[in-house]
């Protein structure tokens, strides 16, 4: 496995090349970068259509630097400074273990400063440039693919949130153990709490620009399941421990690779299993049975899924179908990848089920409800 980008290079290149990146990481940003490229073209498609409409919005331009916008700059220079010198200083230290470094109070006072200052200087000059003599307002037209960069900032910081708290909820046992780690640790991220949390925010800012929120919705679809495929393959690649459940199982097809059937994950970022012989390092443990490589599958099934609703996003005219279809699709995928997928089980009498299970039975109901009351009410949605 690959826990970090480092073990990457050494495995393609054969040479070392120390860098602070984990694997999972990468791909949860790369898993941004599809989503933004997607829902990018769906908005600009749909504005094209006249779907959806430009907002005309008054700002004020000419004016000086304000109080707030100095501290901000510096207050947010400071803590880049603070962190990134005394990351540069101590590299192989912050290398070791980037998270921790991150997470703790240590840093370079001198740097902080120094950066503060940097910024506050930048901001001064940007706004000097622009500065008139006697400010004025003016209306400026806004794009509705233009409000994508807030989007994803908003999706990102509530997602992160939501999938903690998710996941703290699903492990409530470990929570209560240990409450702080648990919620600043940069593993244990549950999907469904992100898509919650911030497909909330991004209807929210979606809102205040005037998608109205079928619409995004739609628009978000094939993105959503495009962005859960690529960041599949970081917990795959990793070995974060959204593996399946012990596989002994001889395999089906000859031609298919053992890893590909059942896989022990070496190496993987969750410390699960025993220790590797000769191993030295952070990541030296391997599963000591084989178990269904379920991101390995949850990776090609959303894939495939994000191609079906891709092909059907031209043919849909009724708003709100497509999200329906999406959550239909995201509730049977899911659902059927958790019976093989190790997890956290809840009782209630001689009922099992896990989290997601629940949460892919209501997803399921929710998207069959949608497509019906689209349908039922296409007349009305047409002028929506």
């Amino acid at each position: 496995m690959f826990p970090t980008v480092s073990h990457f290079i050494s495995y393609l290149f054969g040479i070392n090349i120390p860098l602070p990146f984990n694997t999972f990481g990468v791909f949860v940003a790369l898993a941004f970068v599809a989503a933004y490229w997607a829902f990018t073209q769906e908005l600009k498609r749909k504005e094209a259509l006249g779907i959806l409409k430009p907002l005309k919005k008054t700002v004020t331009i000419g004016t000086p630097v304000s109080t707030m916008e100095m501290v901000s700059n510096g207050f947010f220079g400071f803590i880049i400074g603070y962190k990134l010198i005394d990351a540069l200083l101590n590299y192989k230290l912050f290398v070791a273990d980037t998270q921790s470094f991150i997470l703790s109070g240590r840093g370079n006072l001198l740097g902080g400063i120094a950066l503060a200052a940097l910024f506050v200087y930048w901001a001064y000059k940007e706004k000097e440039k622009t500065k008139l003599t006697k400010p004025k307002t003016t209306e400026v037209t806004v794009h509705p693919y233009e409000v994508m960069s807030s989007m994803v900032v908003w999706a990102a910081v509530f997602g992160f949130l939501g999938a903690k708290v998710f996941d703290n909820l699903e492990h409530w046992d470990s929570f209560v153990q240990d409450p702080i780690g648990g919620l600043l640790s940069f593993s244990g991220l549950t999907f469904y709490g992100g898509l919650i949390c911030g497909g909330a925010a991004v209807l929210y800012i979606a809102n205040k620009y005037g998608i109205k929120p079928l619409h995004m919705l739609d628009v978000g679809a094939p993105g959503m399941m495009l962005a859960y495929s690529v960041g599949r393959i970081g917990c795959h690649l990793s070995g974060d421990g959204d593996w399946g459940i012990v596989n002994l199982h001889p395999k089906p097809f000859s031609w298919l690779p053992d890893w590909a059937w059942a896989y022990t994950y070496p190496n993987n970022v969750a410390g699960e299993g025993v220790p590797i012989e000769g191993c030295i390092g952070r990541y030296c443990n391997v599963l000591p049975n084989p178990v269904y490589p379920t991101p390995l599958y949850e990776i090609i099934a959303a894939f495939i899924i994000f191609l079906i609703l891709w092909k059907l996003r031209k043919r849909i005219q009724i708003p709100g179908i497509m999200f329906g279809i999406y959550l239909m699709f995201a509730g049977v995928e899911r659902f059927f990848i958790e019976l093989i997928r190790v997890n956290s089980k809840y009782r209630i009498g001689d009922l099992s089920f896990t989290q997601a299970e629940l949460i892919s039975v209501i997803l399921f109901i929710a998207g069959l409800l949608m497509v019906y009351f689209s349908v039922r009410n296409k007349e009305k949605l047409a002028k929506y």
